[in-house]
């Protein structure tokens, strides 16, 4: 869950352009939707999959065969994979190259937000030269810090995170370099420098920065439908449960599962097949967070250094001469108070405490991930005396019902 941000006023309408005064991209352009995490990309990607088959009605392509085409992202970056994953090989990236391609004159759309993560300005010249070189158009979605920063930890914690969320928020905000325990954050979420890197690639015309207003829940479905010429309400919603953000009772009995895994040398593979791909997506499909579940907190001290980097961040991209759809102050929104009172443990009055029914279901899902992995095996291979012990099991069964 995530931190809730203030009711500020409406922005005022020279800020933001309205969704229907929103130009078009030229047909045949490469949209490039790069993130990064946490910025309503999972939403965007659901609603273009879904909507795949009428798109083309409008000259408009989504060339990817799954709703999100993470393996080739990864791959194009030159990324790790997820924990216990298996590595990305340059096979995924050169088969959505080949989608893309074969999309013709019509305008395609590409989102992954794992093209934030590119490492350098070498790799996103040659991700923009290889999508389309002046046919690219890159569009970047941003929410305020304070609200990505708890959502990200939890998500940290779903990949085998073990620090707390006091302890992680100290290395990330005022332990230089800033760089441990997940160097990937600041790649992702320093927005303005992000921004940057990719404009110098494609030159700041072809950027589009959109600033999600979370006051809009329909806001930036209709914005990719005025930038792609499609019409209104073409692009819905696909519920999914499964994205859904962890509460923090659920968190942390994650990472102390992440401790206990760790401690015991257990192999990643098995995480991957049976906590991330196992108990947490069904805990999360089966048990929906009520009123009394706690919220990931985040302590003043962040929220202000959040609200303070969000602003300086507006500022420059403000400054980059990219197109830029809704109002940069929203990402230096703050909340009106600290869901917490800052002290050494961060604890405050309120303890995280997890329904049984929750934890019962994560345990199922595990058990459920491993039934499914293990191997079957015939008759022929099974050792005699297991064979003898099974059918004289059954002979007994038999007997006692007669």
């Amino acid at each position: 869950m995530e931190t809730d941000c203030t009711t500020t006023p409406p922005p005022a309408a020279a800020d933001r352009a309205p969704t229907s005064a929103v130009e078009p991209l030229p047909a045949g352009t490469r949209l490039l939707h790069i993130g990064p995490h946490k910025t309503g990309t999972t939403a965007v990607q659901g609603a273009l999959f879904a909507a795949r088959e009428r798109l083309p009605a409008y000259g408009v392509a989504f060339p990817a065969h799954t709703r999100h085409p993470m393996e080739a992202a990864l791959a194009a970056c030159a990324r790790p994979p997820m924990m216990g994953d298996t590595r990305p090989t340059g096979r995924h990236w050169t088969r959505l190259l080949e989608q893309v391609r074969a999309t013709g004159g019509s305008t395609s759309v590409i989102s992954s937000e794992f093209f934030a993560d590119a490492p350098d300005d070498g790799t996103i010249a040659r991700i923009v030269e290889q999508l389309g070189g002046d046919r690219v158009h890159v569009l970047v979605t941003l929410r305020p810090l304070v609200r990505i920063m708890p959502s990200q930890w939890q998500q940290y914690v779903q990949n085998g995170l073990r620090m707390g969320y006091a302890d992680w928020l100290e290395h990330m905000l005022r332990k230089p370099p800033y760089e441990k325990p997940n160097p990937s954050f600041w790649q992702r979420h320093r927005h303005d420098r992000l921004v940057e890197r990719w404009a110098r690639a494609t030159g700041p015309e072809r950027v589009t920065v959109v600033v999600v207003d979370d006051r809009d829940r329909g806001g930036l479905m209709r914005t990719f439908e005025a930038l792609l010429g499609l019409p209104e309400n073409l692009l819905q919603p696909v519920p999914d449960a499964t994205n859904r953000s962890l509460t923090l009772a659920e968190t942390e009995m994650l990472r102390h599962l992440n401790v206990e895994f760790r401690g015991n040398g257990l192999p990643d593979e098995l995480y991957s097949r049976l906590v991330r791909n196992g108990a947490v997506p069904h805990m999360k499909n089966t048990c929906s967070p009520t009123p009394r579940d706690v919220k990931i907190p985040t302590p003043r001290w962040a929220v202000d250094a959040a609200a303070a980097l969000g602003a300086e961040a507006a500022e420059r991209i403000t400054a980059l001469g990219v197109r830029v759809l809704g109002d940069p102050a929203l990402l230096s929104a703050v909340p009106e108070r600290p869901e917490r009172p800052d002290g050494p443990d961060q604890q405050g009055s309120e303890e995280p405490g997890i329904a049984p029914e929750a934890a019962a279901r994560a345990l199922y899902g595990a058990l459920a991930a491993a039934a499914s992995a293990a191997p079957a095996r015939d008759v022929h291979r099974t050792p005699s005396k297991e064979l003898v012990r099974v059918l004289g099991h059954r002979c007994l069964k038999r007997l006692r019902r007669r």
